[in-house]
């Protein structure tokens, strides 16, 4: 018998100051069962990051063609994939060749190991690269309960994340583009 995924109803007041952005998102979002909270929290926080009118979760791990967040045109067209942590260099060919725009969001304690084994060969790719601080993902996945009110506030390299009982912070940086 297979395993289940976990449902988490969120809430989030938005506020990307850097894009004069202000939503109010309210989702269901599913947790596969091999995924960690960090990287759960991780495809949220790149959600919000990118957020806009027809910006949706995919089936993530479940569908292991299809990036963790995608934003499609009206004839169907991929025009954002957004992958979440460190896809081989030929996932990020192929995102490249399906869509004009293309952002990896890396976070884990693997990351640097990743960007310094691979950074010469991503370079040649139109991709996008930001690195989370690991630190401040663990920390944001202690906010993680099944019901979640949250506010985002996303400001100059840095995403301020609040619930009713507690805070963080966010780091990031550009690695490639943007």
């Amino acid at each position: 018998m297979s395993l289940k995924p976990t449902i988490y109803k969120m809430k989030i007041a938005l506020s990307n100051i850097n894009r004069a952005y202000y939503d109010t998102l309210n989702f269901t979002i599913a947790q596969h069962p091999s995924e960690t909270p960090e990287r759960m929290m991780v495809r949220v926080l790149a959600f919000c990051l990118n957020s806009q009118e027809d910006l949706v979760f995919t089936n993530g791990l479940s569908a292991v063609d299809e990036p963790d967040i995608w934003a499609r045109t009206l004839d169907d067209q991929i025009s954002l994939w957004i992958d979440v942590g460190e896809p081989s260099l030929e996932r990020i060919k192929k995102a490249v060749r399906l869509s004009p725009v293309v952002k990896i969001y890396s976070f884990n304690s693997k990351s640097d190991k990743w960007w310094t084994e691979g950074s010469r060969k991503f370079k040649a790719l139109k991709a996008s690269i930001i690195q989370f601080q690991w630190e401040s993902i663990e920390r944001m996945a202690e906010l993680v309960a099944r019901r979640m009110d949250l506010s985002v506030t996303i400001t100059d390299g840095m995403a301020y994340v609040a619930t009713d009982s507690d805070e963080c912070e966010v780091f990031w940086s550009i690695l490639q583009g943007e």
